[in-house]
């Protein structure tokens, strides 16, 4: 007697077939899983690292300005630095004033040496940008708000700008001229971001004045800022 399955090798090889592919579906599914994750968490961890370097970093800076009596108000999670028109212009001039000079000469070092002076942090750094803000308050002569909006940018800009080009005559550590020579950038802002006080008013005295932001690498694909700055 003589037995015939019909079409079962087929059929089992075509199970084993569909079996195998599904196999590595899963498998490749559950490698991109892992890779995903892998990178997930390396990104969160060195974010991580880099904000402890930089707590570290803003820490001692305003430390040293604390110490040497400079006054400047410090965000330490933003990262940004704030220096009060009344400290380095007179009203309505973008030209530096003797006490601005001043101010300058003691503080100027201090911010370099400390955002400059740690490698770490140093190689993490892509731009300093120093901005320039003024008050909403009107220009006498100036009838539109176009032209008042323009002439606040002009004002800020000129400002930001006598900031930067006054650093080289500070006595700071010239070694560190090539870094800032890569990172500097200066910004006119004119009126957009004002100061507010509680009851959502414009504060005009806190809204007058320049700002130093630090960029990072992080901060560039996540819009982080680094925070401000005072040492030891």
């Amino acid at each position: 007697m003589m037995r015939f399955k019909s079409g079962s090798g087929n059929q089992n090889e075509e199970n084993i077939f569909w079996i195998t592919m599904t196999d590595l579906m899963l498998g490749l599914v559950l490698v991109f899983m892992i890779l995903f994750f892998y990178s997930s968490t390396s990104n969160y961890f060195e974010k991580v690292r880099e904000q402890a370097v930089t707590g570290n970093i803003n820490e001692q800076l305003a430390e040293k300005l604390k110490a040497q009596n400079i006054d400047a108000s410090v965000d330490l999670y933003s990262g940004v630095v704030k220096i009060s028109d009344l400290e380095l212009f007179n009203v309505n001039s973008w030209e530096l004033s003797d006490k601005g000079k001043e101010y300058l000469n003691k503080f100027i070092p201090v911010y370099v040496e400390t955002i400059l002076g740690n490698d770490e942090y140093k190689g993490k750094i892509t731009g300093l940008i120093i901005q320039g803000h003024t008050d909403s308050q009107s220009f006498a002569g100036l009838n539109s708000e176009e032209a008042q909006y323009m002439k606040n940018m002009e004002l800020s800009l000129k400002r930001a700008y006598s900031v930067a080009s006054y650093i080289p005559q500070t006595g700071y550590d010239k070694k560190y001229f090539k870094d800032l020579e890569k990172i500097l950038f200066v910004e006119g802002c004119s009126y957009n971001n004002p100061v507010l006080k509680a009851d959502g008013k414009e504060d005009y005295d806190k809204s007058r004045r320049v700002e130093l932001k630090l960029v990072t690498k992080n901060a560039e694909n996540a819009n982080n800022i680094l925070k401000s700055i005072s040492g030891k």
